[in-house]
Parts: C-alpha cells; structure tokens; sequence
C-alpha cells in the first residue's frame, strides 16, 4: 500500500535521497572521519541561521531542548509568553522544573506582540523571556525580529525561542536581530525524519549557562558540556548519525536552492493556501501574523473535520486537524519542507474534491 504524502505540520514529507542517506553505514563517533562530518554539517547550520555563534545538536526531540533552556539559561524569573498549545507547553515544562516564572497569554489565535513582551518586562525582572516563533496549534506566525528587538533594551534578559515549525520555512538571523537560543527539532522545515534537534547558542547565553549549578542542568542536557564537546565536533553521548548523514545531505540541498528561493518558495505556497482557505473555511490566526509553514483553518463551513481527515487519508493524503483545545474546531495543513506549489495545488484540489463529497 502507498504510504500517504504528509501534509501534517510534521513528521513533513522526506525526499527520497534523504532517507537514502540514513542507511550510510554507521562511523565511530569517536573518530576523525565523524569530526569532519559533524564539522560541515555545523558549519551549515550556522550558515542557515545566519550566525556565528555556537550551533549545538541532539539526539532528542525539541522538547528536550526546550526544557534544557531554561534549566541553563534562568537562575532568577522567567517571562513564558503563550499564544497557544506549544507556547503553553514550554510554560508548563518551566513550572515542572520549579523555575519562577510568570505567564503571559493571549487568546489562541492571536500573535504575541513586541508591545507585549515589553510591557511585560518593563513590570518584572526577569532573566529569561521564552516566545514560539511559529505556534504549530494556531497557525500564528509572531514577530520575531520585532520582539527581538524589544530585548535589546534589557541587556540581562535572555531571549529563547521555539523555531520548531517555524525554522527553514522563514528567516531567523540569529546574530543581527540578537536571539540568545533559537531551537527546533528536524521533522518540520528541515524535513528529515524525526528523532534530532539543533539550537544556536549566543555566547551571552553560554555564560549564563557556565554560572548556573549543574544540579539545576543535569548532565544530559548541560550546555557548557555540549559546547565544549562541540569545539572539538564531537558530542558528549553517542549522537544519532544516520540524522547526520541525513542533515549532511539536506543542507546541500538548502545550499543548492538558495536560502532566499527557499523562504520564497515557502511564502508563495503560504499565500496559495490562506487563499484557498479564506474563502471556504476563514483563517484561524490573526491578520497580518499567519504562518509561513502552516495554516489553521476556522470550521466556519461546519463540515465533519473526521470525516475530512478519513476521507483525505484514502485517497493517500495525510492532513491534521485541531491541535488541544482546538481539537474538533480547526483543521491544519503544512506547506512547509521540500514540498512545492505543485505539491499543494495537487492537495488543495483533492481537498475541493473531498469537501464536495461530504
């Protein structure tokens, strides 16, 4: 049977000499021949996020990472700032650590403004403000830049950011808007299987590691072990090779497209289907912040979002629906990866079909 083409906001949609790569055989990772590999693919990585700061991996989902940022990076009071499922859950993963924190939420669907987090900063002291740069549940895409630059006025204010839906689909230029740890995991933008995560690390946010107790960061995630390791392109646990090899790959194929062709290609699929969408369904996210990856659609038509799904995944396409407390409410589709507009009007044309069936 035909394994259905993923339209889900992610595992996304792996192109063939990518999974091709994942059955190298392994090499030690103790030896030169690894040094070398995860030397390029660092390299490449920093070239993607246009920075020249410390670019970490690891074999973890993103979530490990989020967790891993603020044990590293706050010893006083953190400023979560939600706007939906993934936000809320960063909020929840600072709590669960016993880390002081504060949140700031707004309605679902609505964007986390840099008005926001500078009233919220102004009233507190915080040493680390953590935003979603793409919220995957909503299908909001914040003003990165803008908030960014909200934190050039509080030098002793970190600033994380969750990328995961978000990086390779849109520009982050980690050094020029001054982002102190950027992370996401590779299922999503960077389109390879699932399993590995990579993160930037501003060297501000590396002292800030180094005077945090190791009992706060464990051994695992500790960033100063990591960083360490990696000026040597080594890690401090066996890593996921075949994610290596597979990242190795993909970057060469980033390289050959083009960052600029790559958030261009990204944009004109985005502007494909918030098009089909706003006529038949509405969009969930607020105006002028919709996602580039993306889209969450309104039910506003009132169709059967089961049924849809159902219906989509036999004909060999996999879309997703509501995300938590928008689980029968919305539905989703990603346009985010190494698909294409051809990609997407071929979906959306089977979608029409579906819908019409209903």
């Amino acid at each position: 049977m035909t394994k259905p083409k993923l339209f889900i906001p992610g595992p996304t949609h792996v192109e063939q000499d990518v999974l091709d790569a994942f059955a190298q055989y392994p090499i030690g990772h103790r030896t030169a021949d690894y040094s070398e590999l995860q030397a390029k693919v660092v390299s490449g990585i920093q070239e993607c996020l246009y920075t020249k700061q410390s670019v970490l991996i690891s074999t973890s989902s993103a979530t490990g990472l989020m967790e891993a940022g603020v044990r590293n990076l706050s010893k006083g009071k953190v400023a979560n700032f939600v706007c939906g499922a993934f936000s809320k859950r960063q909020a929840e993963i600072t709590q669960i650590c016993g880390l002081d924190q504060d949140t700031f939420e707004v309605e679902w669907g609505q964007a986390t403004t840099a008005e926001q987090v500078e009233a919220a900063l102004s009233a507190g002291n915080y040493d680390l403000a953590t935003v979603v740069f793409n919220e995957t549940s909503t299908g909001v895409m914040n003003p990165l830049q803008e908030i960014a630059e909200v934190l050039k006025s509080f030098p002793d204010t970190l600033l994380m950011v969750d990328a995961v839906s978000g990086m390779m689909g849109a520009p982050i230029k980690v050094d020029e808007w001054g982002i102190d740890m950027v992370l996401a995991s590779v299922q999503k933008a960077w389109a390879l299987p699932p399993g590995f995560a990579v993160m930037s690390l501003s060297d501000k946010a590396l002292e800030r590691s180094k005077s945090i107790p190791e009992a706060q960061k464990g051994f695992y995630f500790d960033f100063v072990r990591i960083h360490k390791a990696g000026e040597k392109f080594q890690t401090i646990v066996t890593p996921s090779i075949p994610h290596l090899y597979g990242l190795s790959v993909q970057l060469d194929r980033i390289k050959a497209e083009g960052l600029e062709n790559r958030f261009a290609r990204h944009h004109e699929m985005a502007s494909r289907v918030r098009e089909w969408g706003q006529e038949k369904f509405g969009l969930f996210a607020q105006p002028g912040y919709e996602s580039e990856t993306l889209t969450c659609f309104k039910n506003s038509a009132g169709i059967d979002l089961i049924a849809l799904a159902t219906k989509m995944k036999g004909r060999n396409y996999l879309i997703s629906g509501g995300y938590g407390d928008l689980k029968g409410k919305t539905f989703r589709l990603a346009h985010m990866g190494d698909l294409n507009l051809d990609d997407i009007n071929d979906v959306l044309n089977v979608l029409d079909e579906v819908i019409e069936e209903l």
